[in-house]
C-alpha cells in the first residue's frame, strides 16, 4: 500500500491550540471534523517546507520556524507533525481553507468535540488529530 505523506502543524498560544474545522465534503479525510492545519507533501518537498507552505495557503500565516514533534502513522497516512508558537492574533489570520478555525483549550481537545460558530453546532475531532494533540500536551 502506498503511503500518503502529509505535514501538519500544532500552533499554540496562551495554552490553547489553533484548529481547523475541515470542509464538510465527503471525499476528504475527516470531513466536518476539527483537525490541525496542513496538507500533502509535493514531489521533492521536505515535510518542513510543506508545513510552512500549507500554513501560508490555508491561513495566510507561517511562523519563522517550526520544530519537529513526531511522525504519526495511521494505515495509509504518514503525518509529519511540527509545532510552533502562534505569534499572530487569530483575528488577523485569514481562513483560506476549511469552514472555521479557533484556538481550542486542552479541555475541549480532551472532550473530543467543540462548538463552531460557523456551522452553529458541535463538531467532533478527527481521531488522529485529537490523539496527536493529546500526546503533544502530555509532552510539554
Amino acid at each position: 500500500m502506498t503511503k500518503i505523506h502529509v505535514a501538519i502543524a500544532i500552533l499554540y498560544q496562551d495554552g490553547k491550540f489553533l484548529c481547523q474545522l475541515r470542509d464538510d465534503i465527503p471525499h476528504i479525510r475527516y470531513p466536518g471534523h476539527w483537525a490541525l492545519f496542513g496538507g500533502h507533501l509535493e514531489p521533492g518537498e521536505t515535510a518542513e517546507v510543506a508545513v510552512l507552505r500549507e500554513l501560508s495557503e490555508e491561513i495566510g500565516y507561517a511562523p519563522a520556524s517550526v520544530s519537529f514533534f513526531c511522525c504519526d502513522v495511521e494505515k495509509d497516512v504518514v503525518r509529519h507533525v511540527f509545532h510552533s508558537q502562534l505569534s499572530a492574533d487569530v483575528k488577523d489570520l485569514v481562513l483560506l481553507e476549511g469552514w472555521d478555525m479557533k484556538l481550542l483549550t486542552p479541555e475541549q481537545i480532551r472532550a473530543g468535540k467543540c462548538y463552531s460558530e460557523q456551522s452553529r453546532d458541535v463538531r467532533p475531532f478527527g481521531m488522529a488529530h485529537q490523539r496527536i494533540l493529546l500526546n503533544f500536551m502530555e509532552s510539554i
